[in-house]
């Protein structure tokens, strides 16, 4: 199995170490919401496992592969749920000369399932570092504010909203 086979299997099934393992250590990971990219295997790691948990009914349903000479590359076309509502998305994945993937670009549609993604994992990743803001989930469960204290409503620090 190739190493490109052995990411899309230990995603879907969630398999945390394989997937760590398929990874090269200063992988950068592009994602839809932010503007700076996460960079190096453990971070990836810790947002993938968010992803992991938050992704209801994930599968890919479709698969691009790069021919040579081109650069090593595939693109991975899924569909999933997150807090009930339908998201389509692609994974893009970049491969180094050891064929572990150095680069992860993740695109999702539609916007409102973009929107709702980013606002739950954004909360997540909060709460998995230890971050989370004591009186704004007070404030979010009394239904008084939404942005978890990360200044936005996309649960995602305001100056790492997604720019229009």
């Amino acid at each position: 199995m190739t190493v490109s086979g052995t990411f899309r299997t230990a995603v879907e099934a969630k398999d945390l170490a394989a997937i760590a393992g398929a990874l090269d250590p200063g992988i950068e990971f592009l994602s839809p919401v932010m503007v700076k990219p996460y960079l190096g295997r453990d971070s990836v790691m810790a947002l993938l496992g968010v992803l992991l948990e938050v992704f209801e009914e994930f599968r890919y349903t479709d698969e691009l592969v790069s021919r040579p000479p081109d650069v090593p590359a595939q693109a991975l076309v899924f569909s999933a749920r997150v807090a009930g509502k339908a998201v389509q998305g692609l994974d893009l994945l970049r491969f180094g000369e050891d064929g572990l993937v150095t680069g992860l670009t993740v695109m999702v549609r539609p916007l409102p399932a973009a929107m709702t993604l980013a606002r739950v994992v954004g909360r997540r990743m909060e709460e998995s570092s230890g971050e989370a803001n004591t009186e704004a989930n007070g404030a979010e469960a009394s239904g008084t504010g939404g942005s978890g204290g990360t200044g936005g409503t996309s649960g995602l620090p305001a100056t790492e909203q997604a720019q229009p």
